[in-house]
């Protein structure tokens, strides 16, 4: 099982205020606060953790499924590239990789290195970007399978009766994929 979540960092700059009163206290604990307001870079950090507790929310609905919001109790400690998160009395594992264009995180219930596979798309469209997702996906795995969404919008790839579970995420420019 494996979440991912990626940022584009040029849309983030310019689609969202986190300075503004009461973003951090509605998103982050006392304990990520205080990794953002010790961070070289703030803005970075804010989209780095942001990117660590949807990787683990994706993470936690696979095992659970269910759609809910409360980015709060999502838990995140920084370490370097890597990471964890803390869920009720899940932890989860979570490895960065920070560009200039992109934050990527990865969720996963043990210690692995990231393997998301990252796209940059050639289209603007919500809709064309996820299509183009879709096809890169499928394109890797082979077409014998195709992508399965359940009631909860959680996607698994299904060949037979095989099931794989996976993450997808897009921002911006930028996509990726993680296979479990």
């Amino acid at each position: 099982m494996v979440g991912n979540d990626i940022v584009d960092l040029k849309e983030a700059q310019n689609a969202s205020n986190w300075q503004r009163p009461r973003f951090l206290d509605k998103l982050f604990t006392e304990l990520e606060q205080a990794f953002i307001k010790g961070a070289k870079n703030p803005f970075l950090m804010v989209w780095r953790l942001w990117s660590m507790k949807e990787a683990s929310y994706k993470l936690y609905t696979q095992i659970h499924p269910s759609r809910f919001f409360n980015p709060k109790s999502f838990e995140c400690t920084v370490v370097n590239n890597s990471g964890f998160v803390k869920f009720k009395d899940f932890q989860y594992y979570v490895e960065t990789k920070i560009t200039s264009n992109y934050i990527i995180s990865e969720a996963r219930l043990e210690r692995q290195k990231l393997n998301s596979e990252i796209i940059k798309f050639i289209t603007t469209d919500y809709n064309n970007q996820r299509e183009e997702l879709k096809s890169k996906l499928l394109g890797t795995v082979g077409r014998a399978y195709y992508l399965k969404k359940n009631e909860f919008n959680i996607p698994t790839l299904v060949c037979g009766k095989e099931q794989i579970n996976l993450s997808l995420t897009h921002h911006g420019n930028y996509g990726a994929y993680a296979i479990g």
